[in-house]
C-alpha cells in the first residue's frame, strides 16, 4: 500500500474506527508501543543511562563473566535511537562514550583481532560525522581528539586512519 493510498484509508474512517485501529496497533507491535512511550514520556536521560549500562557490561563486567565487546550492541542501540530521534547532543555523547569504553577494555585487556580495531574506528567515523552533521563540533571536538590520542598511546595499527579523519573534519565547520 502506498503512502497516498494509506492516507486515504486513514481520512475514510470515523474518530473511533481510527483510535480502535491505533490500539490494536499499540497492543500487537512492540516497535509501536516503544514509539509511543517514546513520545509521551521520553525519560532521554534515563534511556541513555540504560545504554551506558549496557555498553559496560559488554565491555567491563562487574562479575567474573568473561566480556563480549561485541560492538553490535551499541550499534543495535544507536540504530534505535536514531528511529526515536533521540536528542543528537545525548546521541553523540552515547556514542563517543561507546568507543571510549571500547579503548578502556583494550588498554586493560590487550586485544590482538584487527576486527575489533576495525569496528571502533568505524564507530569512530560514524560518531565523527554524525557530530559534525549536527553541528556538535565545538561540544565534542575536545573528546574526539582525546580518542585519536588514546588509539596513538595504545599504539593501535589503524592511528594514523583516526588523525586523517579527524584531519579532513577539522576544516568543516
Amino acid at each position: 500500500m502506498s503512502k497516498r493510498a494509506l492516507v486515504k484509508y486513514l481520512q475514510s474512517l470515523k474518530k473511533d474506527e481510527l483510535e480502535t485501529q491505533v490500539l490494536e496497533l499499540y497492543d500487537k507491535f512492540l516497535p509501536v508501543r516503544t514509539y509511543y512511550n517514546f513520545v509521551f514520556n521520553p525519560k532521554e536521560d534515563k534511556l541513555i543511562d540504560e545504554a551506558k549500562q549496557k555498553v559496560l557490561k559488554e565491555y567491563l563486567p562487574q562479575t567474573k563473566r568473561k566480556p563480549k565487546a561485541r560492538r553490535s550492541v551499541a550499534q543495535k542501540v544507536i540504530k534505535h535511537f536514531l528511529t526515536l530521534e533521540l536528542d543528537p547532543s545525548l546521541l553523540a555523547d552515547f556514542m563517543l562514550f561507546n568507543i571510549e569504553t571500547a579503548m578502556r577494555f583494550n588498554a586493560r585487556k590487550e586485544v590482538r583481532q584487527e576486527a575489533f580495531f576495525k569496528s571502533v574506528y568505524n564507530s569512530f567515523v560514524e560518531a565523527s560525522e554524525f557530530v559534525l552533521r549536527n553541528g556538535l563540533k565545538g561540544v565534542y571536538w575536545e573528546r574526539l581528539n582525546k580518542i585519536l590520542e588514546e588509539a596513538e598511546a595504545q599504539n593501535w595499527f589503524n592511528a594514523s586512519a583516526f588523525e586523517i579523519k579527524l584531519g579532513e573534519l577539522a576544516d568543516l565547520p
